[in-house]
């Protein structure tokens, strides 16, 4: 990903890996305008940042992204870059009953709101030029953490989209990343102070380097042997699968 010159939307900016993330794009010379739905922790951003924009979105809303999508392709017809950064984490009990209310909010926001969300810029993403659209996933997409489940599970969900969408739209100008963090310091599961999660101005660092690369997956160093559980051979796989599927359906 090219690193500098860009116009970027930030989703889940207002704190946590979205936040460090918008801020080390910002100091790159890029223009940044992240999204959350708390108003104050938007504020908060732009005030330590001058020049960042903020725009309000509730992610579980269709109604939230199309709005904000047309807002954005108005005020910013130079958006090359996305990056579906929202996402929530609670402990949960796939042994028991599941509560409905924190399945359907995880499902929403992690896997529904990214995904309707890139539905409703790529059209216009699909006219720029150094186009992306990013994902931040988990490594908890190829090695669940049974206590936390349905996150887990919300999270292989999106990696499997993300193979999917590469695919689809691999002779077009837009390229498909994943950023897959593992465990690092932020507000989810109130990791700030844990001493085996990965501090979170390593991890953006780390990160940062990698972004600047060819790479498709956006891996720091912790993440490697999480991802290498699914097998080295699965993109290759999962390509001629396809490739074969396309010659039998149809398609592009």
């Amino acid at each position: 990903m090219k690193l500098t010159g860009n116009t970027i939307f930030i989703t889940g900016g207002g704190s946590g890996i979205g936040r460090a993330l918008a801020e080390a794009l910002h100091k790159r010379g890029n223009k940044v305008i992240i999204a959350g739905r708390r108003r104050s922790h938007l504020e908060a951003v732009t005030a330590a940042n001058p020049g960042m924009q903020a725009i309000e979105l509730d992610i579980t809303d269709p109604g939230s992204i199309d709005r904000v999508a047309k807002t954005l392709i108005a005020n910013h017809p130079e958006l090359n870059v996305l990056i579906n950064n929202a996402g929530i984490m609670q402990l949960d009990t796939v042994a028991g009953h599941i509560d409905d209310t924190l399945l359907t909010s995880t499902m929403s926001t992690n896997v529904l709101g990214p995904i309707r969300m890139t539905s409703a810029l790529i059209e216009h993403l699909k006219t720029k030029n150094n186009a992306i659209v990013a994902y931040t996933s988990s490594v908890l997409a190829f090695v669940p953490l049974a206590v936390t489940g349905i996150y887990s599970a919300t999270k292989a969900a999106l990696h499997s989209y993300v193979l999917s969408q590469r695919f689809m739209l691999r002779h077009t100008g837009v390229r498909v990343l994943e950023i897959a963090p593992p465990w690092v310091r932020t507000e989810l599961l109130n990791s700030q102070e844990a001493e085996q999660a990965m501090p979170l101005d390593q991890f953006i660092a780390e990160t940062m380097e990698v972004l600047g690369t060819e790479a498709d997956e956006i891996l720091v160093e912790g993440a490697k042997q999480f991802r290498a559980n699914v097998g080295p051979g699965e993109h290759g796989f999962v390509n001629g699968f396809n490739e074969q599927a396309l010659a039998l359906f149809g398609g592009t």
